[in-house]
């Protein structure tokens, strides 16, 4: 036998061994896959029918808003109930559903707090589904891999929901991507989400491509190339199913040009895709007084009384350090003037969880380590009215959060008559900071040393000069109130709306 039949008889020996060694594997691969099939089928069959008897018992289609944190007192809070209410007054034949994982409250409790927080009244009844795992999309219980965590989390979570209560139409108005593909594929439902801030960004991208040390990119991490290297792989892998992921809703809303921006380039649904402004409680602010040079001269009187305030959420992203920080600067330069005038930091928020009050709690320590004991103030979870007497009385509104996705704290202070002081960057920058009727509405910052010659600046203003800022600012904030966002919503939610049968 020639070297080349022996060489044929060993490829077709080795051919046979392979078929007999895949062969198996092919046939449990394609039974596994058939399996897999048959069994969403069944759970898409089992969850219609729950969702048809529901309808025959209501009589009426059924719209349900994914948000585990309702009964905290953010922006994005404010949406959901501003979103109910507009539903309510356009389709009071429909009935709504939160998902919420606030367990030591009752509905009753839930509705009372968003009237008092936000002075949103809602005109018809809300049912809740309470979630007893919302610790799954905790931060805390991830402390590495953070993101892919509480996105596998927030799965289980949605399906959580998706047992208890099948709807008609499914919003996703907290940001929980990898819910959508679950209530459209298994629930059979529509799908649309608002998004306040995408889970990952080209921006996060760029910070870890380019080794620059932030609030989540730690500095161990960012010195390190190898495991900058790492991170970013990871990134990148879990920006590919993230895209994939929101690609499943029907109808996307974004808070501002610059979620637009990267929602586009992750999601790739641009047709689908629209900008709806959060409401904001513009006209709420507009009975607050914006004084001429003199009337505030006279206000003041001879010790001028100066308050810094800031809105915001105590979450690590928002930078309260920042504040304190470039406060403490300002206030060093003008030691000398603590004769004629008084100088506070007044910092309002919500703390949605025993992590956000512990970092309340080390935000104290700094401002005692820096000496600004009696110039900081904490107001956690404020009522509405507080918090309009307090921007009432303040000289500028700080926020110092990087790439802000939009900053409702920013519009609110500018109705008020705050001279704005903002993060140059995100939201902020693009859509609320910008200059109206050919004059500035604000100024922008980018860090410590910005911020306190920033303040500084607007103090030294004219009062003049600062109450023209203001009527300025507060002009422009008209294009985020209510009735805008309501509007807005509306327009873009109309298409699903119409699908519901009645």
């Amino acid at each position: 036998m020639s070297g080349h039949d022996q060489l044929v008889l060993c490829l077709c020996e080795f051919t046979r061994l392979l078929w007999k060694l895949l062969l198996p594997l092919v046939l449990l691969t394609v039974f596994l896959v058939a399996v897999l099939v048959l069994l969403v089928a069944g759970l898409r069959l089992w969850f219609q029918s729950n969702r048809n008897a529901r309808r025959a018992r209501d009589g009426r289609p059924t719209v349900a808003f994914f948000h585990p944190y309702c009964n905290a007192g953010g922006g994005g809070e404010r949406v959901l109930w501003c979103a109910i209410r507009a539903l309510q007054n356009r389709y009071p034949e429909v009935n709504i559903v939160v998902y919420t994982g606030d367990q030591d409250v009752t509905g009753a409790q839930i509705l009372d707090g968003a009237r008092r927080r936000f002075n949103v009244a809602l005109p018809g009844p809300v049912e809740f589904v309470f979630l007893a795992h919302r610790v799954l999309v905790e931060p805390g219980l991830f402390p590495h891999f953070t993101l892919l965590g509480q996105s596998v989390g927030s799965v289980f979570l949605g399906w959580d929901a998706l047992v208890q209560c099948v709807p008609d139409l499914y919003v996703d108005s907290m940001g929980y991507a990898f819910t959508l593909p679950l209530f459209r594929y298994l629930g059979g439902c529509s799908v649309a989400s608002y998004v306040h801030y995408p889970t990952i960004s080209t921006d996060m991208l760029s910070v870890v491509s380019e080794r620059n040390p932030r609030f989540n990119n730690a500095d161990y991490i960012s010195n390190n190339l190898f495991l900058s290297a790492a991170k970013l792989v990871y990134y990148c892998l879990f920006a590919v199913l993230y895209g994939a992921a929101g690609s499943c809703s029907h109808l996307v809303m974004v808070n501002s040009s610059w979620t637009l921006d990267h929602i586009l380039a992750l999601w790739r649904a641009r047709d689908r895709t629209s900008v709806v402004y959060p409401p904001c409680a513009v006209e709420h602010f507009l009975d607050i007084p914006i004084l001429d040079e003199d009337e505030e001269e006279e206000e003041r009187g001879k010790h001028r009384r100066y308050s810094v305030v800031s809105v915001a959420q105590f979450r690590p992203e928002k930078d309260h350090r920042l504040q304190i920080r470039a406060f403490k600067k300002l206030a060093d330069r003008r030691v000398g003037l603590q004769a004629e005038e008084s100088l506070r930091l007044v910092l309002i928020g919500g703390c949605r969880n025993q992590e956000d009050q512990d970092r309340v709690l080390m935000l104290r320590g700094l401002c005692q380590e820096l000496g600004l004991g009696e110039r900081v103030e904490f107001r956690l979870n404020v009522p509405f009215e507080e918090l309009k007497r307090e921007l009432g009385g303040a000289t500028i509104g700080l926020h110092t959060m990087w790439n802000e996705h939009f900053g409702i704290g920013v519009v609110e202070c500018m109705a008020a008559g705050t001279v704005v002081l903002a993060h140059k960057s995100g939201g902020p920058r693009r859509d609320i900071v910008v200059p109206f009727e050919g004059g500035p509405t604000g100024f922008l910052a980018e860090d410590e040393d910005g911020f306190a010659d920033a303040m500084e600046r607007i103090l030294r203003l004219a009062p003049g000069q600062r109450a023209q800022i203001r009527r300025r600012a507060r002009q422009s904030a008209a294009r985020f109130s209510d009735r805008e966002f309501e509007t807005c919503f509306l327009a873009a939610m109309e298409p699903l709306m119409n699908t519901l049968e009645r």
